[in-house]
């Protein structure tokens, strides 16, 4: 199996919810469950440090209307993608 840092976020994802669904589900020792859990862990910050990154490309790559690059924060509750500097004339 690659390491954690080399998977991609759908494969770290899908082995996250293949551990969990073990350890919901299974009749490990202790033991082992440790050792899901643990390597869980450490998925679940990968996962989190990915989309981290994934956030700040976007928060980059938003643009103003006159085409220059301005950071506008990536917010993941609105479901209104334009910003205060486009033009409100059209």
């Amino acid at each position: 199996m690659a390491q954690p840092h080399d998977l991609k976020y759908e494969d770290a994802l899908k082995r996250l919810e293949k551990l969990v669904a073990e350890l919901d589900t299974s009749g490990l020792d202790l033991e082992t469950r440790l050792k899901r859990f643990e390597e869980g862990t450490k998925l679940a910050r990968l996962l989190l440090k990915k989309l981290d990154g994934a956030k700040k490309k976007v928060e980059l790559l938003v643009k103003s209307n006159v085409g220059d690059a301005s950071l506008v924060p990536f917010d993941a509750d609105s479901d209104d993608l334009t910003t205060d500097t486009e033009d409100k004339t059209a």
